[in-house]
């Protein structure tokens, strides 16, 4: 099997839609999914964005996809880069796709420097083994918050 990894374009919006509502129907968050075709365009595949789409084909066929973007340590002194989504198509699991959207990752983080590669896993999915088996660890120290929503909008008047 040959495996690529592409950037996508605009063009590529309604694939990346698509594998976004997989993704969270195997999250079992389908129902949090607000993103459209066309927002995605304004605000994920056009010029403008601050994330990078990246699409895995297997064969010529969409297998997955990875979301990411850069942020900064002010410890290391150096950017980072986040994994925001990595999805792989359930028919094409356990045959290499997350491992080449994983190393497509890093190795842009080692490109641009980073120092630090960051992702967030659901507590149930069976791929936490796969990152702890490449020396990723759980912090557990940290906590996640989220606003979302009118709770953001209320932070702004503070």
């Amino acid at each position: 099997m040959n495996i690529t990894i592409r950037e996508a374009g605009v063009e590529d919006a309604p694939l990346v839609h698509k594998l976004i509502r997989e993704l969270a129907e195997f999250e079992k968050l389908a129902h949090e999914v607000e993103a459209t075709e066309e927002l995605l365009c304004d605000t994920l595949l056009g010029a403008q964005s601050d994330a990078h789409v990246v699409i895995a084909e297997a064969d010529g066929e969409p297998a997955g996809f990875a979301v990411f973007f850069f942020n900064y340590s002010t410890f290391l002194g150096r950017p980072g880069l986040y994994i925001e989504d990595l999805y792989v198509k359930p028919s094409r699991r356990g045959e290499g796709v997350g491992k080449a959207l994983f190393s497509h990752c890093a190795r842009v983080a080692c490109e641009k420097k980073c120092g630090r590669l960051e992702f967030s896993v659901l507590n149930w999915n069976p791929a936490r083994r796969f990152y702890e088996r490449l020396g990723a660890r759980t912090m557990d120290d940290w906590v996640i918050y989220r606003l979302t929503g009118a709770a953001l909008e209320n932070a702004t008047g503070l």
